[in-house]
């Protein structure tokens, strides 16, 4: 007997798990403030709901902002529910370690980013994490471009009172700063 060959829908849509996968965990991982098992919940979630409709979703312009968006309303509905009543260990065994001196400073911002409000730490990884503008991050929460850059405008003071210390990348152009026109 001969195993069954993938459906061309099945395998295009295998084919985009594989090019995204590492995005879209990366960005639940910073929706959740670095809680690896509910990044892992959510993102498999996404990919269920995409799959669901692949066959619409495949066809559009940009399947992968769709997707991110699935993402987002996904984390901000099970934030709305409430259901994260299971915890995990504060100590892991044999969890493999992140090394260097920016090591410190990335966890501690992971950190930071769970004590905001979950709206908020939604506008700063979609803003600043993947690099949307004002317009792209507003369509995908459904708000208004001044709600966006409100939220990111307090999300960004209460990360800054955490780290007083931390000097922005003035090789990296500040996103505040931006003419209008290019948010």
């Amino acid at each position: 007997m001969t195993p069954a060959r993938p459906s061309t829908v099945t395998a295009s849509f295998d084919d985009f798990v594989h090019a995204t996968a590492r995005t879209m965990h990366g960005t639940a991982l910073l929706l959740t403030g670095g809680d690896h098992h509910l990044a892992q919940d959510l993102t498999q979630a996404t990919y269920t709901k995409v799959f669901m409709a692949w066959r619409r979703i495949s066809g559009l312009e940009d399947p992968v902002a769709y997707t991110r968006q699935v993402l987002t309303r996904t984390y901000l509905s099970h934030r709305r529910l409430r259901r994260n009543s299971e915890r995990p260990a504060d100590v892991l065994v044999d969890r493999p370690g992140v090394d260097g001196p920016d090591a410190a400073v990335r966890l501690d911002l992971i950190a930071a980013l769970g004590t905001l409000r979950a709206g908020d730490r939604v506008v700063l990884v979609l803003r600043y994490w993947l690099d949307l503008s004002v317009t792209q991050t507003a369509v995908s929460l459904g708000i208004s471009e001044a709600a966006v850059r409100q939220r990111a405008r307090r999300a960004l003071v209460r990360l800054r009172e955490q780290f007083p210390d931390l000097e922005l990348d003035p090789s990296r152009p500040n996103h505040d700063s931006q003419p209008q026109e290019q948010r």
